[in-house]
């Protein structure tokens, strides 16, 4: 369902998102990842993340879902931009930071801690890991999308079995789109080194 939704519509969604000023939320990941790292942005959608990482002078490795997205985010970018999901990370200790914006939301309650352990692992030790879900609590299907909303509690939950992840920081914030008005919450994650 979420998969069709973005090939039907990526040129769309790209269109929406590729411009958005995301400085704010990059500051507090960014300025605990050295400089010339390699970040994973997981679910790269229009690819605007992965080209800030890059400018910014840092190695990037990036994947999305769907044909349509990785299209265009390869484009946008420049990299080689990877068809996947988050079930087929497979890799151990391979990135200091790992970028999670508005793309685990789509992974369903029951698939989501799945998803977590195997970024988790691809986490290195000392390495920083960034997340964002609209702010709620359940799964909820809208516009052909299926979303999974987390609060507070339901993120330490959802934390709970990945032992070797340590919250650091969540803060909730408006959507970046102004035209939008969802609430977002936003957490930032460190692997023990």
């Amino acid at each position: 369902m979420t998969l069709e939704y973005y090939q039907l519509h990526a040129q769309d969604f790209f269109s929406a998102t590729v411009n958005v000023d995301m400085a704010s939320l990059y500051a507090p990941f960014l300025e605990r990842i050295p400089a010339g790292a390699r970040i994973l942005d997981a679910g790269c959608g229009s690819g605007r993340d992965s080209k800030a990482f890059l400018q910014q002078g840092y190695q990037v490795e990036a994947f999305d879902a769907t044909a349509e997205m990785v299209a265009l985010a390869t484009q946008h970018t420049g990299l080689p931009v990877r068809q996947m999901t988050f079930s087929d990370v497979d890799v151990t200790a391979r990135y200091d930071g790992i970028w999670c914006c508005a793309s685990l939301l789509h992974v369903g309650t029951q698939a989501l801690p799945e998803a977590m352990g195997k970024l988790a692992q691809a986490l290195n030790p000392g390495g920083v890991w960034y997340v964002s879900f609209k702010y709620g609590d359940g799964e909820r299907v809208k516009d052909g999308r299926h979303f999974t909303d987390l609060n507070e509690q339901a993120l330490e939950a959802l934390l709970t079995p990945l032992t070797d992840i340590t919250l650091i920081r969540h803060w909730i914030t408006e959507d970046k789109r102004p035209e939008r008005t969802e609430m977002w919450l936003n957490a930032l994650l460190v692997k023990s080194p």
